[in-house]
């Protein structure tokens, strides 16, 4: 699994906009739906959540059938973001040992880490460098 700064992925993705369909990134959003829809997310994202409420509890093999379904074969090259960087790498390596080939996370994810007040956004992560996003 490689790891991306969070401008080192949006340049990336950049680069490859233009590419043939199955040559394009998937990007996964796996934070749960409701991070997704009311906190904001990156532009063209897909959303697999690695868990969802109520539940809480990761499916591994659901996850990586999601992801195989979307991605259309296992060497198209996979980016994953959750809100911090931890469950992008848990999901990597699930999809890793399903044998996806090209798998990679943003460090940091879209809030980035906790600064001494609790608070994310602040310190690093895809908001914090001002990378396009949306939110409902």
């Amino acid at each position: 699994m490689k790891s991306l700064r969070p401008q080192e992925a949006w340049a990336w993705l950049q680069a490859h906009a233009a590419a043939p369909a199955e040559q394009t990134p998937l990007f996964v959003d796996v934070r749960m739906e409701i991070e997704s829809l009311y906190v904001g997310r990156p532009p063209g994202v897909v959303h697999i959540a690695w868990y969802d409420y109520p539940e809480l509890t990761p499916d591994p093999a659901h996850f990586v059938r999601q992801v195989e379904r979307e991605a259309g074969r296992k060497d198209r090259p996979v980016l994953l973001i959750c809100r911090s960087g931890c469950r992008t790498q848990v999901a990597a390596q699930a999809l890793q040992a399903a044998g996806f080939t090209d798998v990679s996370h943003v460090l940091h994810g879209f809030e980035g880490d906790l600064d001494a007040h609790f608070h994310r956004s602040s310190v690093n992560g895809w908001r914090y460098d001002g990378l396009p996003w949306e939110q409902m």
